[in-house]
């Protein structure tokens, strides 16, 4: 039998931490597309996967609100939820949530030791270990259908759709929130390719719920809806939102679907936010047509009405005032641009920013530099981040076209010290932005509120 049975004989991790460490020791497996380590993995496990009704949700912008208004208001009506996604804002467990709370610690670590012994095998075949995003879902997957075992799962996809390790489920209905320029140097550079990869979740009979709106990605969605045989309720066409009213705490607008219409209040700002909650309801409609899910209007509505989500367009502190907001991709800066003078009345913007590595920050900025007054360039602490120099090079570009006549640039690597500088800036009638990859909103975001135990990252 020789050392083949190495795998089997670790002693088992025993505190949460090894666990956790255990998990993100996997990280150098980088993301490997494809599904066959997963495939094995389910298998070897008995197909838990198949035991749970899933809501599978992508998109390029907008998959973490459409999945907060899910399971905030599936919730508020009665059902239990199990949701997954990712990257997690303040601690490793958020991804993995039953009812709203995280896993406990001492599942994760009884379910990773179930794990390792399948995962050190695997990794002794052809196919090599499975990655740290294998493994987190693997775990989600076990958690749902052996632990707690919810009515239904709010299931985000990690990165594109098709080749996502998320799309090893069934799930009840599929949604593709939009299609936006994020990933490209691994999803394709053309919203056609990026729209195939988001598509390739689509299943044959699920229907699927999109609020995409480039005639080539819809066109994209539309034939894989076709080809799958797979009905398709999409924004602007089976279903329509039209915005009412907008205060500062709360927004409404008027929904029309193939079943009803109804009016629904959301405390998200942001004009995208509409979209998400109406891409919720969709999804919510179709459960209680065809899936005999009951739910009551009022406690519906107040579900949409609870519904918060961290980091996006989110007010910490009055004194000075800060918003952060995970804009990271051109769509994201544009949102952010539209939504900020609707909200917040200020004399001058003050924004912080820090990036990962990858190709579309100068559409990003070209959304961004027109309003800012104040630009402090940052790094996330993670480690593909992008270093401030190199995004201070293309600012210097850009400034002269985009940029306000005395705009000021402050370059300070260290996060904590760049948030020193965006408070001290910012005065009782300005505001404060930290935009950028959501690592650097998850510590600014714990160093704001005092959160001890934050961690981060996929």
């Amino acid at each position: 039998m020789g050392d083949h049975i190495g795998a089997e004989r670790k002693s088992p991790l025993t505190t949460y931490k090894e666990a956790v460490d255990w998990i993100n020791g996997l990280i150098p497996f980088g993301i490997r597309p494809g599904l066959s380590r997963m495939e094995m993995m389910m298998e070897q496990l008995g197909r838990p996967e198949r035991r749970l009704k899933f809501i599978h949700v992508a998109g390029t912008n907008g998959k973490g609100s459409t999945c907060a208004f899910l399971t905030k208001v599936l919730l508020a009506t009665g059902y239990s939820v199990g949701t997954f996604t990712s990257p997690y804002i303040t601690k490793f467990t958020n991804r993995f949530q039953y009812n709203g709370d995280d896993i406990p610690e001492e599942t994760l670590l009884d379910l990773s030791n179930r794990l390792r012994p399948v995962v050190d095998n695997i990794a002794l075949t052809e196919l090599g270990s499975p990655t740290m995003f294998e493994v987190s879902t693997a775990l989600a997957i076990l958690y749902y259908a052996e632990v707690c075992v919810p009515d239904v799962v709010v299931w985000e996809t990690g990165l594109g759709g098709r080749l996502d390790v998320t799309n090893i489920v069934n799930p009840v209905v599929s949604v593709i929130t939009n299609v936006g320029l994020d990933h490209t140097d691994i999803l394709g550079d053309t919203l056609q390719q990026i729209a195939m990869e988001k598509a390739g979740i689509i299943k044959p009979g699920v229907p699927v719920v999109s609020c995409a709106n480039q005639p080539e990605v819809v066109e994209v969605i539309r034939e894989a809806a076709q080809r799958n045989r797979s009905t398709l309720y999409l924004a602007g066409e089976q279903f329509t939102y039209e915005r009412l009213n907008y205060e500062s705490s709360m927004q409404s607008f008027h929904y029309a679907g193939p079943f009803r219409s109804i009016d629904i209040e959301i405390g998200m700002k942001g004009e995208h936010q509409i979209a998400n909650a109406s891409a919720a309801m969709m999804v919510l409609e179709v459960l209680r047509q065809y899936m005999a899910f009951v739910m009551d209007d009022e406690e519906l509505l107040q579900g949409f009405r609870n519904t918060k989500w961290a980091g996006r367009l989110e007010e910490i502190g009055t004194s000075p005032r800060i918003v952060l907001d995970g804009a990271h991709n051109p769509e994201g800066a544009e949102t952010l641009v539209k939504s900020l003078p609707q909200y917040y009345k200020y004399q001058s913007l003050n924004l912080m920013m820090g990036m990962l590595l990858n190709k579309h920050h100068e559409s990003y900025l070209k959304h961004i530099l027109p309003i800012v007054d104040t630009l402090i360039l940052t790094e996330p602490d993670f480690r593909k981040k992008m270093d401030v120099n190199k995004l201070l090079e293309i600012v210097e570009q850009l400034k002269p076209k985009y940029g306000k006549p005395n705009l000021q640039i402050i370059v300070e690597p260290d996060w904590r010290m760049a948030l020193e500088k965006l408070k001290l800036r910012t005065e009782e009638a300005d505001l404060g932005v930290v935009s950028g990859t959501l690592y650097l909103i998850a510590d600014v975001r714990g160093s704001l509120l005092n959160l001890s135990d934050s961690e981060k990252g996929w």
